[in-house]
């Protein structure tokens, strides 16, 4: 009786031990990241539809009815801090970036899960009837064999691997020769595997957590070097925001001034002072500026939809007709820079060789690794066993904790490939692709130092256009207003005031522009040397969705 609640016992503990294994092993995906199987029909992916345009026009009664309080502003002011941070936070470009992070570290914590010790279970049952020749005729010999292994394995930094088993067996068979019927075999091993040259050693076995760990952090350079982009990005089409805006505005006063002068034709044909012609001059004019309105609009709705496309806030998409009037102001400043400091921060700072030397880094390891791998493979196992026997389990396991019988196998295999030019060429690549990154880090720099060089160049000569076009404006200026009042006084023509009014309008514009060129040269020459000029300090974090697994 007490034999058979052993073997119940026993039973019982192996198989809620292994279902407890395996619940600990399953995790539950979110709904939404379930397995989805999707199909497409083939004219989907064969059938190059037409567009009907006329199927497109608006319709006022298809548009859908907005809440008052839900309803996009008219107007919207933004200081380009607030469009730095709404693009930090909402950016579509950042947000893809920001989970790469995420994933390099999940890929560095699978490497070190590498040596995470494993519990293994085998468990058989055979069952044999074998024929065998007697003296008077052939009979069978029936064997009932049940097997069960319980162990863990532990994979050592070394390179070696350690495993203790425990071993139990039962064999029932109906041979008269048999001293227990059913005799029970029991076993506690415990050995090791160690490699003596190739895969041995600690920075061998750690190679690929390093190489793991060396791309998270290019990861984490390229998401800063994403941040700066994007910051960068903003900041540009805030400044062309804000002389698209200007421009505008330049066409509309011009506007006016084209209608003031054509009431002037008009009222001096009128009064028989001047031809006809006149007014169809300044007709033509005003048409002229009116058209220049329409570009400069167009202009200005492709600027905001760009803003508008970074920022990506609720509220705020791009099929929005909220007007963007950017609230920062230039501020332009003249530097007198010395070029050699900024292209030591710029190499310094660039997340580009950052990234190289990280690259190289992981050559020198991955050298190391595959001169390891040319050496011979020396493997060294040991193994200690005791052994148990009884007619009973109970008496098979009394018999193993005694320790009366103890085995002792030492072993050393040896593999040396005949040749080893796999192992050499890996080798030779991994150095050759060594050099090729010094190479490459070498004109790197260069690269960096041209492109420091150019953006101060373009920042100085930036400086130089807004004094040139401040200047070139307030000449057209006055020259406007001198013929205008040769106009009046009947020495020029219409055509004459307006050509004077639209190179007025251009030096303006290009004022404005110069303006925009000059702050955006500074964005240009922070990007250059990897940093935000005139921001604060700007931190990140990596995003890490929700997957519902521990």
């Amino acid at each position: 009786m007490n034999n058979q609640f052993s073997i119940v016992r026993y039973w019982f503990v192996v198989f809620v031990g292994f279902g407890l294994f395996l619940l600990a092993g399953c995790e539950q995906l979110p709904a939404d990241e379930e397995f989805y199987q999707i199909k497409i029909p083939p004219e989907k992916l064969r059938q190059i539809e037409t567009l009907e345009l006329a199927k497109a026009e608006a319709d006022v009664n298809d548009r859908p009815d907005v809440n008052e309080a839900e309803a996009p502003p008219e107007e919207l002011e933004l200081t380009l801090e607030q469009c730095r941070a709404l693009a930090m936070e909402n950016n579509l470009d950042l947000k893809v970036q920001l989970i790469s992070p995420a994933i390099a570290a999940e890929r560095v914590s699978e490497e070190e899960a590498r040596f995470e010790a494993a519990f293994f279970s085998n468990i058989g049952y055979t069952k044999t009837d074998t024929p065998v020749a007697t003296t008077l005729d052939i009979a069978g010999s029936k064997v009932d064999y049940t097997s069960t292994d319980l162990g863990v394995r532990v994979p050592l930094r070394t390179g070696g691997t350690v495993t203790f088993n425990l071993a139990d067996r039962r064999t029932k068979t109906d041979s008269i020769f048999s001293i227990f019927n059913p005799a029970y075999n029991s076993g506690l091993s415990a050995s090791i595997s160690q490699p003596l040259l190739r895969n041995a050693g600690n920075r061998i076995n750690t190679y690929a957590i390093r190489i793991a760990e060396y791309e998270r952090q290019v990861t984490d350079a390229q998401t800063k070097l994403e941040v700066i982009r994007v910051i960068a990005a903003t900041d540009r089409v805030y400044w062309r925001l804000y002389a698209a805006r200007k421009e505008l505005d330049v066409r509309k006063k011009q506007y006016e001034l084209a209608e003031i002068q054509l009431g002037q034709a008009r009222r001096f044909v009128n009064s028989g002072e001047r031809a006809q012609i006149e007014i169809i001059r300044a007709e033509a004019g005003v048409a002229q500026q009116l058209e220049a309105i329409i570009i400069a609009e167009n202009n200005l709705r492709d600027r905001e939809r760009g803003l508008k496309r970074i920022l990506n806030k609720r509220g705020l998409e791009m099929l929005t007709p909220t007007v963007l009037i950017p609230a920062t102001k230039p501020d332009p400043i003249p530097y007198d820079l010395a070029k050699r400091p900024l292209v030591g921060k710029a190499i310094e700072n660039r997340m580009e060789m950052l990234e190289l030397e990280l690259k190289i880094a992981e050559d020198i390891s991955t050298i190391d690794y595959t001169r390891n791998q040319a050496l011979p493979l020396v493997t060294l196992d040991y193994t200690y066993n005791i052994s148990g026997l009884g007619g009973a389990r109970d008496d098979s396991f009394d018999l193993l904790f005694d320790k009366r019988f103890e085995d002792h196998r030492l072993g050393l295999q040896l593999l040396i490939p005949l040749g080893n030019e796999v192992a050499k060429s890996r080798l030779r690549q991994a150095f050759y692709q060594r050099r090729l990154r010094l190479a490459t880090r070498d004109r790197r720099r260069t690269l960096i130092e041209n492109e420091v060089l150019n953006a101060v160049d373009q920042l100085e000569a930036n400086w130089q256009r807004i004094l040139a076009s401040r200047q070139n404006a307030i000449l057209a200026g006055h020259l406007f207003d001198a013929e205008r009042r040769q106009f009046e006084l009947d020495l020029r023509t219409s055509t004459d005031v307006f050509d004077a009014q639209t190179k007025f309008a251009d030096a303006q514009s290009a004022e404005i522009r110069a303006l925009a060129e000059y702050q955006i040269a500074l964005v240009d020459l922070g990007f250059a040397t990897g940093t935000l000029l005139g921001a604060a300090k700007v931190q990140w974090k990596p995003m890490v969705p929700k997957s519902g697994i521990k």
